[in-house]
């Protein structure tokens, strides 16, 4: 047994695009080297799947979860814009954790900083759209890759 993280770039028509760690990698490192024109200039969504394997088959999606992706007029992700969402994601999943241990008694102003960015790099696929991503995450529906 073991796990497949797969990424998926969904393009305004809801066509889906597979995207190998590795691109996506290189794109985060490198955006002047590495880049797609095809979505130039647009905020595209982003799907990341983690599949259960079993003899290296697919078997179920575990996790599923949606980023919004910036491009570029030339098709470049902005690696900072995207590490920022990240960061404020994670930090919206602990915030409850620490807030446990935190003395805020005597604070009037929330600080949602993080929430707000953290939403601002997220989307929710409608059903039909949510079946598609995981029907061919498992192999179970062909895609394009990039």
């Amino acid at each position: 047994m073991g796990f497949s993280c797969r990424t998926f770039l969904i393009a305004r028509d809801d066509t889906l695009w597979r995207l190998s760690s590795t691109k996506l990698d290189r794109m985060l490192r490198d955006p002047a080297g590495h880049y797609l024109p095809d979505f130039a200039g647009q905020r595209a969504r982003m799907a990341s799947v983690v599949v259960e394997l079993v003899a290296r088959n697919p078997m179920r999606v575990v996790r599923n979860t949606f980023f919004i992706l910036t491009f570029d007029a030339e098709g470049r992700i902005d690696p900072s814009k995207f590490e920022k969402q990240q960061f404020a994601l994670a930090e919206s999943v602990f915030a409850p954790v620490f807030a446990v241990f935190a003395d805020e008694s005597n604070q009037t102003v929330v600080d949602a900083t993080s929430r707000f960015i953290a939403q601002g790099g997220q989307w929710v696929p409608s059903r039909a759209l949510a079946r598609v991503i995981d029907q061919t995450a498992l192999g179970q529906r062909q895609c394009r890759h990039l």
